[in-house]
């Protein structure tokens, strides 16, 4: 009888071991969670604020091809009309004004550096 009391006795603090080191296996596991979940929702942040961030780099960059191609088209314009107006001054195809140290056969680059 004495042994099988001390038997139960034992087998209650076994149980009883075996539940605190789940409970602190518990709190560890949702410790980690937790800064899972954090890391995840910083990482998303970052992630719209750069989505959001090429969107306008994309807006921005449709918006000044717009405007080249637009100068592109009064260059070429003003090229044809400067050719048709001053015949006299066209010397082997190319037309002496100020706009002459410009290429017009050739469209105007931008260089990514000079919007920094």
């Amino acid at each position: 009888m004495v042994s099988n009391r001390e038997s139960a006795r034992r087998s209650r603090l076994r149980k009883q071991r075996h539940l605190d080191d789940l409970a602190a296996q518990v709190a560890q596991l949702r410790k980690e969670n937790n800064q899972i979940l954090t890391s995840y929702n910083v990482i998303t942040q970052q992630i719209l604020a750069i989505d959001s961030e090429n969107s306008v780099l994309r807006t921005q960059t449709m918006e000044l091809s717009h405007r080249l191609q637009s100068l592109n088209e009064i260059l070429l314009h003003m090229n044809g009309l400067a050719a048709v107006d001053h015949p006299s001054q066209n010397l082997d195809g190319f037309f002496v004004n100020p706009w002459s140290s410009i290429s017009l056969n050739h469209p105007i680059m931008a260089s990514p550096d000079m919007f920094q």
